[in-house]
């Protein structure tokens, strides 16, 4: 097996994973969960990330997410089954997805052989993730693949993203971070959500977003104007190191030459979701 350049495994993780991520942010979930019987567009982020898990309660989903406040969870969840059965949640998430994709790429993308290639490469490099101590990825691995290439190729991502969430929460409690201080830790280093972003969509308050920077700034990883101290940005290295070595398998078995050419097709595809609207202009920033 050829050995991955430095970073390679990382580098096509990040242009991958928006192909899923993109989904929370569009309006097409929300229409399309309304259609299903959930007419409340938090809601709805919950019932469609937590929907391959089953009718799960609130615990099992604040657990899993890690980063939102529980309290925000139990709002909706298990209310939202009351609803729309997980099975109707799936059916309705991938509409979504399928509308999404359209209106963002085109029906010419969408048909190109790009994104078929795509779709092959990132499902190749799922054959690699194993199941134990990955609830995310393992729920979503026990869903049939959609046979259109740009769901398949959302499905893929989808496993890539939650395999590697899943690990990076290992690697979060290792570190001593709680769901809190991780974001707070993310947002310091310019990488992560703004703190807007965090407020309105996690849960938590402006109270505690500042209580959380006061535990960070007592264990030496964030200073007083709010940016990482060089131990804090060396935690922040540590913490993504070892979220690339729990999350190896997949591209070490799709190969050096595979995931070159992943992170060359997924690049452009992220790049024309970006260029279509997919994220907010605010998402990512300190402030």
């Amino acid at each position: 097996m050829t050995s991955l350049p430095e970073r390679a495994a990382r580098r096509c993780y990040a242009v991958v994973n928006p192909f899923h991520s993109a989904l929370y942010f569009s309006p097409d979930l929300g229409r399309e969960f309304a259609r299903a019987g959930l007419d409340d567009a938090r809601a709805a982020y919950f019932a469609a990330r937590a929907a391959p898990l089953g009718r799960a309660g609130a615990g099992t989903v604040t657990a899993a997410f890690y980063n939102f406040r529980h309290d925000l969870v139990a709002r909706h969840i298990p209310r939202a089954w009351e609803s729309v059965s997980p099975e109707d949640a799936l059916d309705a998430r991938l509409r979504a997805v399928d509308s999404l994709l359209r209106r963002l790429l085109g029906e010419e993308v969408l048909a190109s052989k790009e994104l078929a290639e795509a779709a092959e490469l990132a499902l190749r490099a799922t054959e690699a993730c194993a199941r134990p101590a990955r609830p995310l990825y393992a729920a979503n691995a026990d869903l049939p693949v959609p046979e259109a290439p740009h769901l398949a190729y959302w499905h893929a991502a989808t496993l890539l993203r939650e395999y590697r969430g899943d690990g990076h929460l290992a690697a979060l409690l290792r570190a001593g971070l709680d769901p809190l201080e991780a974001l707070a830790s993310h947002t310091a280093s310019g990488r992560g959500m703004s703190p807007k972003w965090v407020l309105a969509s996690r849960g938590w308050s402006q109270e505690e977003w500042e209580a959380a920077e006061k535990r960070l700034r007592g264990r030496g990883l964030l200073d007083d104007g709010g940016e990482l101290t060089a131990a804090g940005t060396e935690l922040r290295k540590a913490l993504e190191d070892e979220t690339d070595r729990l999350d190896r398998a997949p591209y070490e078995h799709l190969g050096a030459a595979g995931v070159a050419r992943l992170t060359e097709l997924g690049g452009a595809l992220a790049g024309a979701a970006q260029a279509a609207g997919a994220f907010p202009a605010d998402l990512i920033g300190k402030r």
